[in-house]
């Protein structure tokens, strides 16, 4: 029995200190970022002669997206280009009602001069790898850039991005930062917003600033054509497309330019299905790029160390919700263990400073929602970020279920998350037309794991025990949380 519960300790505390390493990475990034911001040089100027601007496909891939496919057809439509220089292609895997009602906006805009058309494959092999793919051949333009259905960017969105390439003729590819359409519609859509604003104004900074490896984020970007081919073109082997072909053009030489400033607005999943749908590729798709190409970056002569240990980070860091996971899971036998061994009581101890690690990551959120205009010190922020912090310790069983497949190299078709044009509350039943799944065995097995964290707070008041008591009373009220947003949002 002593050997078991040593057995529980030690993995308790190599979860741990995976924590606490991904912490740190994160801090470190923030103090990147902080120093990068302050000297943001201005844009490079366009040409004065239209004529020598670079030509630029605009690539608009949806599927069964009536909700939003008018709005981003008219978005493209609107962008502030020479109309000789720019082609849009509206990449159009639909099979239902949105098809006709995308050839009529298309043909309304045509009729008006906008070089734009409607691309039909036969098949969807490839899902968007392939479609992206498929478009690329037909494309006109040296630059492309990416639109996914949900986004609207703002008329002059080229004119702020294309300049970066003709000053670097290497600049691959150029990433801009998400604005959230509908970040106040709900809770779920705030929180969502919370945890994105970090990543773009935070760690995609950071990683820029270091030299490191960033990540193409799918949409709101673009890309040199060049860089696409040489790189390999778009695969489907993965279920983030963006961060493999990432990887390759950056391991091939091509680096990209991070523009926080630029802003491409977009709309956030307001459904609890339509998020899990969107953190499972997101996670499994990470999990399937690191199992891709962790082995060539540690093979790689000319990246330094640090690089790889920052790709490493970057690659695994959704493995963190593997650890949350098997630490909830061994936190409550733990309880047992530690009135059962009191001369483990030093470890106990030393894990209840476990909080400490959090420390780093309360830094990178809090800058982030600074900088993103957050005001009254830490009195709106922490509750904030504790809710933050619960909902993803709520999603930590379905998120690192996708994860371990992806390590695994358990192959699952692309689910994409259904887009439903929801802005203001006052609209709630456009999504139900395409929704992705409903409760089922992973949402009781949720259920039963609040309950399980819920004896685990009865445990600390049993036993005296009050070290475990906060991380116990997130994961009940995470767990609980994606509970009933399940349940709600099923009915």
């Amino acid at each position: 029995m002593f050997g078991l519960d040593v057995l529980l300790l030690v993995l308790y505390g190599l979860c741990l200190l995976f924590v606490l390493a991904f912490s740190l990475s994160q801090w470190r990034l923030t103090r990147l970022a902080r120093r990068a911001l302050r000297r943001q040089p201005a844009p490079p100027p366009l040409p004065t002669d239209e004529q020598h601007w670079p030509r630029v496909t605009v690539q608009l891939p949806v599927y069964n997206e009536l909700n939003v496919v008018g709005r981003i057809i008219d978005a493209a439509a609107a962008l502030d280009y020479p109309r000789g220089r720019l082609h849009i292609q509206l990449l159009d895997d639909s099979t239902d009602d949105s098809v006709a009602l995308a050839a009529a906006r298309v043909a309304w805009h045509r009729q008006r001069g906008v070089d734009i058309e409607q691309v039909r494959r036969p098949d969807r092999q490839g899902y968007k790898a392939g479609a992206l793919a498929y478009g690329l051949e037909a494309a006109r333009g040296e630059l492309v850039a990416i639109f996914d259905a949900d986004f609207v960017p703002a008329p002059d969105f080229l004119r702020h991005t294309v300049p970066y390439f003709l000053a670097d003729e290497r600049l691959g590819a150029v990433q801009t930062r998400w604005g959230h359409l509908n970040e106040d519609y709900s809770l779920l859509t705030e929180l969502q917003a919370f945890g994105l604003n970090a990543h773009f104004l935070v760690e995609q900074v950071g990683r820029n600033a270091g030299h490191h490896f960033i990540n193409f984020n799918g949409t709101g970007g673009v890309w040199r054509r060049q860089c696409i081919e040489q790189a390999g073109g778009w695969q489907a082997d993965t279920l983030t497309e963006d961060l493999d072909l990432s990887y390759r053009a950056q391991l091939t030489g091509w680096h990209f330019r991070y523009l926080p400033a630029v802003v491409a607005p977009a709309e956030l999943p307001a459904q609890m299905d339509a998020l899990r749908s969107q953190q499972h590729r997101w996670n499994k798709g990470g999990a399937e790029t690191a199992r891709k190409h962790l082995g060539r970056v540690w093979r790689s002569r000319q990246l330094p160390l640090k690089t790889k240990l920052y790709a490493t980070a970057h690659l695994l860091n959704s493995a963190v919700f593997v650890a949350v996971l098997l630490m909830g899971l061994l936190s409550v036998p733990l309880l047992v263990v530690q009135t059962r061994q009191p001369e483990l009581r030093w470890f106990f101890r030393l894990a209840g400073l476990s909080v400490l690690s959090l420390t780093p990551l309360l830094a990178y959120y809090y800058a982030a929602w600074r900088w993103n205009g957050g005001r009254g010190r830490g009195l709106r922020f922490l509750p904030k970020f504790l809710l933050f912090l619960a909902m993803s310790m709520g999603l930590s069983l379905h998120n690192a279920w996708a994860v371990l497949t992806g390590l695994a190299g358990r192959l699952t078709p692309f689910i994409r998350t259904p887009k439903s044009g929801l802005i203001r509350r006052d609209k709630a039943a456009r999504w139900r037309r395409y929704r992705t799944g409903s409760v089922n065995g992973q949402t009781v097995l949720e259920a039963a794991l609040a309950l399980y964290f819920l004896l685990g707070i009865g445990l600390a008041f049993h036993y005296d025990n009050y070290g475990l008591l906060p991380f116990h009373l997130l994961l009940t009220a995470g767990y609980g949380a994606v509970v009933y947003y399940s349940i709600r949002h099923a009915a």
